[in-house]
C-alpha cells in the first residue's frame, strides 16, 4: 500500500502515486478499493481549470474528494474552519502535477479551491465516494471575505 503523507489540516491527506512507464504510454494510478481514503464510489469527473484561473471556494458536507491531477499542474488551497477541529483556521496548500504526483484526499467539511498553473491544459480527475448533489455544497466566491487567502 502506498504511504500516506498528513497535512496541516485533520483529514486531509497526501498518497504519492505510481507512474509506470510504457513504451507505448505511461499507466497512471489513481485510487484502488482496498486504499484508506476509498470511502465508496460515487462518481468520477474530470475538470479542467485554465492558466490562472481559480475555481472555489466550495464546501462538501457529505462528499470525501479524492483528487488527482494527471494533465498540467494545479494549485490546491485546502481552509478548516470546522468547529470541533484541532487545524481550525489552518491552510493548506500543494501544486499537484505529473512532477508531483500525488492524490489529494479531503474529507467532508473543508474548503477547497484551485487554480490552474500550466499554461496548457490542466486537468484534475475526481473519484468522489457520492454521486454530485448541489444540495450537499456551499460556494463562495474566491474573494470571500469568509475566508482571507491571498497567496495565490
Amino acid at each position: 500500500m502506498d504511504k500516506l503523507t498528513s497535512t496541516t489540516i485533520a483529514g486531509v491527506y497526501l498518497t504519492p502515486l505510481k507512474i509506470i512507464e510504457r513504451d507505448l504510454g505511461n499507466i497512471m494510478h489513481a485510487l484502488k478499493a482496498d486504499e484508506r481514503d476509498f470511502d465508496g464510489f460515487g462518481e468520477v469527473y474530470f475538470t479542467f481549470v485554465n492558466k490562472d484561473a481559480i475555481k472555489g471556494w466550495k464546501k462538501h458536507s457529505r462528499m470525501r474528494l479524492n483528487l488527482i491531477v494527471p494533465l498540467g499542474e494545479v494549485k490546491f488551497v485546502l481552509f478548516d474552519d470546522r468547529e470541533d477541529s484541532v487545524t481550525k483556521n489552518c491552510f493548506f496548500d500543494v501544486s499537484l502535477s505529473r512532477k508531483n504526483y500525488q492524490r489529494l484526499s479531503v474529507e467532508p467539511g473543508i474548503w477547497i479551491a484551485f487554480k490552474g498553473i500550466s499554461a496548457f491544459e490542466n486537468m484534475v480527475v475526481n473519484v468522489a465516494s457520492i454521486r454530485h448533489d448541489p444540495l450537499e455544497t456551499i460556494d463562495q466566491p474566491v474573494d470571500s471575505s469568509l475566508i482571507k487567502y491571498t497567496k495565490w
